[in-house]
């Protein structure tokens, strides 16, 4: 069954942040189990939503198994917007009802996914705040996944923090500035930012930069060719892997520092 989250309260005391690791993500729909790995392995997860939305990323869609073979997208509709628009205000469009659309692609894994029905719990029950706010319902569902494989969930979101941090001169000082404007000395990120981000600065203010790089582990997905489909998102996981077998792939990945 669904269980409330089990998390710890969110931003702790500067003080006790020396020692302690932050990691700053975008707000991703579902997303795939590394997404979850960064949240298990740090003290501190931030869902960073006030930089630009950009179109085809994974902020309103993920990707999970078709019946036969391949993937399919599940997706989020969004209101017309501008192509300047912030994250943080991306509207749903719940003149659609989505949430069923949703519900009714994951039917096929009843057949084959042995916690088919464990999993469309977790998802209903990340759909049951009715929101009109993308950030709101991501953050919904990751605290939903990770109530149900008993992780930790001690996030926020940034525009909500009213955080005073020094403006950043480069892309790549948004974590370096909430770094140092909360206390945190080591910052993790997934490994697509190695080449996003200048070392040098986070050394010269005394912060470790840690990637980490989740270890992939295949799974059987119940199809008759064993082929392993990766890159999907955590749902796919979570239908065919119990919490206890999920934590122990979220455990298998490399801290490489920068």
């Amino acid at each position: 069954m669904y269980m409330k989250n089990i998390s710890e309260p969110a931003m702790p005391e500067t003080r006790q942040r020396e020692n302690k690791r932050i990691a700053i993500m975008q707000p991703y729909f579902f997303p795939y189990p590394g997404y979850i790995g960064l949240i298990k392995h740090t003290d501190e997860f931030v869902l960073f939503d006030t930089v630009q939305f950009v179109r085809h990323g994974w902020i309103a869609r993920n990707r999970i198994l078709k019946p036969d073979d391949g993937w399919m997208y599940i997706r989020v509709p969004l209101c017309g917007h501008s192509m300047k628009i912030k994250i943080k205000d991306v509207a749903i469009n719940n003149r659609e009802n989505w949430q069923d659309r949703i519900l009714a692609q994951l039917q096929h894994y009843r057949k084959k996914a042995p916690f088919y029905h464990r999993t469309t719990e977790v998802v209903r029950a990340a759909f049951d705040e009715k929101t009109d706010s993308i950030v709101r319902l991501n953050f919904n569902a990751l605290q939903a996944v990770c109530a149900y494989l008993h992780i930790p969930f001690r996030a926020s979101v940034f525009s909500e923090t009213n955080l005073p941090i020094t403006p950043p001169s480069a892309p790549d000082e948004w974590a370096l500035n909430i770094c140092l404007a909360t206390g945190y000395r080591e910052y993790w990120n997934s490994p697509g930012g190695m080449r996003f981000f200048d070392a040098s600065k986070y050394r010269r203010a005394g912060i470790k930069l840690v990637f980490h790089q989740a270890v992939p582990t295949p799974y059987p997905q119940g199809r008759e060719s064993g082929y392993f489909e990766p890159g999907l998102s955590i749902i796919d996981a979570m239908m065919f892997n119990s919490p206890e077998q999920i934590r122990q792939m979220l455990d298998r990945y490399e801290a490489c520092d920068a």
